[in-house]
């Protein structure tokens, strides 16, 4: 237990904001749409990395109240193509050190992620993606059901349930941190180091002249810049009509839940690749489940007890032992999601804006290297090899990179 922590419980001192409240500047070297994880990453990597510290982020609601705060916290880099794998396991990797970097404890829990296969077809799919990762160096394998029974004793794994469990894939470096200590640690960092956050901020147009950024509009006036930095989720397509610019992205719901906390059973990130669901015990004790996204693009946050009976269902086929667990709140987030179900990170045709957008159900595990990537892009004007298959003219070049869609969230 740190010693400034035990200091406080005997002399409690006044707390202090984490961030200031600015005024607005008449103008800025960079402006960054959107308060979320991945612009607050951005704007503390261009102070840090690149000494770039002129930068304002705008929220138009709170810090986190957006994606950042409403996915499941999921860490992984399991992934299906090696574009993917090695994107993904660098910010796994960031991740690791991310606490001690920023001074914060964002309870990073690397507890193993467990997908469970039904079908002779995923499970084929399960020894590619094992594949892929092994040639990466990733910790990933094939399980078999009495490996898997070992793992998670609370399964019903006899041949008894309508998707019996043939066998799954562990990844070893997987895991679950809080997400709103992420995304808060982030934007005290960057604060620290002079970057303005703006909350309550709306951008209510860009100003363009000659193809180049020129200003943003505000709620709260103008603020001349030359680079606008697109660091949405939900509406990162609304944000890029501003200029002219049309993205071959769909709005989706993907909704999630937590159940009454429990004694701590489950000791690993559990899902299924056939049922579409996933779901984790949190610090608290509490199941935090999700499912795949809505089949329709729309705005709207609205829960759905749709979504609750089914996700229900089948959390109960793989585990009966739950059913009389009661549920104590549902909540919904926004997936920009891509034909290739993969992110936009790069340039653009408008001079000075740039974008770190389209990320569907994965944009929380790609957070950290997202962020430094966009930085060093806006600082750099060079696209870093980690992130040059995800531009935005790979569809106008039939250079696609599809990626596992699964229809999982996690």
């Amino acid at each position: 237990m740190p010693y400034r922590l035990i200091k406080h419980g005997f002399q409690p001192a006044p707390l202090k904001r984490m961030w200031r409240i600015p005024t607005p500047k008449p103008s800025y070297d960079v402006v960054i749409v959107g308060g979320g994880l991945h612009g607050l990453g951005c704007a503390y990597y261009l102070a840090k990395e690149h000494g770039i510290t002129n930068v304002a982020v705008l929220e138009k609601g709170y810090i986190g109240g957006g994606s950042s705060g409403r996915n499941t916290a999921i860490i992984r880099s399991n992934y299906m193509t090696s574009e993917g794998v090695r994107f993904y396991d660098r910010s796994l990797k960031l991740y690791e050190d991310l606490a001690q970097e920023l001074d914060f404890n964002l309870m990073f829990s690397q507890r193993g992620h467990l997908t469970l296969s039904h079908s002779d077809a995923t499970l084929n799919v399960m020894r590619l993606r094992a594949e892929t990762n092994q040639l990466a160096g990733i910790n990933t394998y094939l399980v078999t059901p009495k490996e898997i029974q070992q793992m998670v004793p609370e399964l019903d794994l006899s041949d008894h349930p309508r998707y019996p469990v043939l066998g799954g894939l562990f990844h070893e470096p997987g895991g679950i941190i809080r997400h709103d200590a992420v995304v808060w640690a982030y934007a005290r960092a960057a604060d620290q180091l002079g970057v303005d956050i703006l909350q309550q901020t709306t951008c209510q147009d860009i100003l363009v002249s000659n193809r180049q950024i020129i200003g943003v509009k505000t709620n709260q006036g103008i603020l001349n810049t030359q680079h606008v930095h697109n660091a949405t989720a939900g509406w990162s397509t609304t944000i890029a009509d501003l200029v002219g610019i049309r993205l071959p992205i769909v709005t989706q719901p993907l909704q999630a839940c937590v159940t009454e906390p429990l004694k701590p059973f489950l000791h690993t990130i559990l899902g299924s690749e056939d049922l579409h669901v996933y779901f984790s015990q949190s610090d608290r004790g509490e199941l935090v489940m999700g499912s795949s996204l809505d089949p329709y693009a729309s705005y709207s946050l609205r829960s759905t007890s749709k979504f609750l009976e089914e996700l229900c269902a089948h959390v109960l086929e793989l585990m009966p032992v739950l059913h009389n667990v009661r549920i104590l709140r549902q909540w919904t987030g926004l997936c920009d999601t891509t034909p290739d179900f993969n992110p936009i990170i790069g340039t653009t045709p408008v001079r000075g804006f740039t974008v770190d957008i389209g990320w569907g159900t994965y944009g929380f595990k790609a957070g950290p290297v997202a962020s430094q990537s966009s930085a060093s892009i806006i600082a750099t004007q060079q696209i870093p090899g980690i992130v040059s298959a995800f531009g935005l003219d790979r569809y106008e070049k039939d250079r696609l990179i599809f990626e596992d869609k699964g229809a999982t969230g996690h």
